[in-house]
């Protein structure tokens, strides 16, 4: 009769666990470290074509000296960043996140810019593969991150919704900081690029 009733008591622990959303923040928080894992994974992606995209605006307009140190300081920023776990439940850590690569973002477009004042240097091949590949990727970053403030809105749900807000207080779910619209703006431009001036 004990087992019997030591078995009953854990059916009945399991089923109010599985009852009370906890087997859900299980499912919603690795979907939301998946998809930060790919924003990250792209904005590294961004970073690597970085150096090759200086050394081939330094090759011709190397008087240019401030934006390409802007641009190489953005970059040391950006992959110096810290990037654990918990800056997906710390809303400082992740502002200090966007702020880095929105810095990076915005030197980037000041060296596109640069790059219209000289024709050579966009007929270069390599820079045009290299404006490609960083326009790809920007929209690559873009997805990712869509991506990303789905998973979180699906999660922050589950952790604001009653009961499961409870189950959230219990086992530490915090609500997840997410990509804000003012932030957004700033780190979803793309570099401007127009190969018919």
């Amino acid at each position: 009769m004990k087992k019997l009733t030591k078995w009953l008591g854990i059916a009945l622990f399991a089923s109010l666990l599985s009852a009370c959303g906890y087997n859900d923040f299980q499912v919603k928080d690795e979907a939301t470290k998946a998809a930060w894992g790919e924003v990250v994974n792209q904005y590294q992606r961004r970073a690597d074509l970085i150096p090759n995209l200086v050394n081939t605006v330094k090759g011709y307009a190397s008087h240019e000296r401030e934006t390409l140190e802007a641009v190489t300081k953005a970059r040391a920023a950006a992959t110096s960043f810290q990037i654990t776990p918990e800056v997906l439940n710390d809303p400082q850590a992740f502002s200090k996140f966007q702020q880095v690569q929105g810095e990076l973002s915005s030197a980037l477009s000041r060296l596109m810019a640069i790059s219209e004042n000289y024709p050579q240097l966009k007929a270069d091949t390599s820079f045009r593969d290299l404006q490609s590949q960083l326009e790809g990727t920007e929209n690559r970053i873009a997805v990712a991150r869509q991506r990303y403030i789905a998973a979180v809105q699906d999660y922050n749900v589950l952790a604001r919704s009653f009961p499961t807000n409870l189950t959230a207080k219990v086992f530490g779910y915090p609500v997840k900081p997410s990509f804000t619209v003012e932030n957004e703006k700033a780190i979803s431009t793309p570099p401007a690029v127009d190969f018919n001036k």
